[in-house]
């Protein structure tokens, strides 16, 4: 069934209506983590976000959006390079003994600028590599941005939970 759609509905069509998600989520996850900077982080938080995001692994079940071991390592690569910048900005605060995320002016346009050259990338890319194998690629990259990120966040979290407790 899923072969049928990809094939019946042209390449071009499909990485318009894929840019227009791409772009959607982008400002839904800004809008979320503005919103998010008004509430205490917990455990739950931190670690949700990539649980969530790892069903998405099963679009990998469908041959149309299976890659190469080679573009497995590319795209958790610059994942990885893109998740530093994310780290870097990424701090949090104790306001009256809870822990909050502190609002950084740049994040912003950090993931506008990361969702930039996400979208550039996905328009040069779409020539060489088809659609379906590209949302893999970009899937890839997008958990191996949100894994370590969240990794670092959940150490800063404990180590200012633990020196709260005392």
């Amino acid at each position: 069934m899923i072969e049928t759609i990809f094939t019946s509905v042209p390449p071009a069509v499909l990485l318009v209506v894929t840019t227009v998600g791409a772009l959607m989520m982008g400002v839904l996850a800004i809008f979320v983590r503005s919103k998010s900077a008004n509430r205490p982080v917990s455990l739950k938080k931190i670690i949700l976000p990539p649980v969530f995001m790892s069903t998405g692994a099963l679009m990998f079940i469908f041959d149309e959006f299976r890659v190469a071991p080679t573009q497995i390592v590319e795209a958790l690569i610059v994942g990885m390079l893109f998740s530093l910048i994310l780290i870097r900005t990424t701090n949090f605060e104790v306001r009256q003994s809870d822990i909050f995320m502190k609002r950084s002016k740049a994040f912003p346009f950090i993931l506008f600028g990361l969702l930039f050259i996400r979208l550039i990338g996905k328009l040069i890319l779409s020539s060489t590599i088809d659609v379906a194998e590209l949302g893999g690629m970009f899937w890839i990259l997008a958990f191996g941005m949100i894994v370590p990120w969240r990794i670092v966040m959940l150490m800063q979290f404990k180590k200012l939970e633990h020196t709260l407790k005392f």
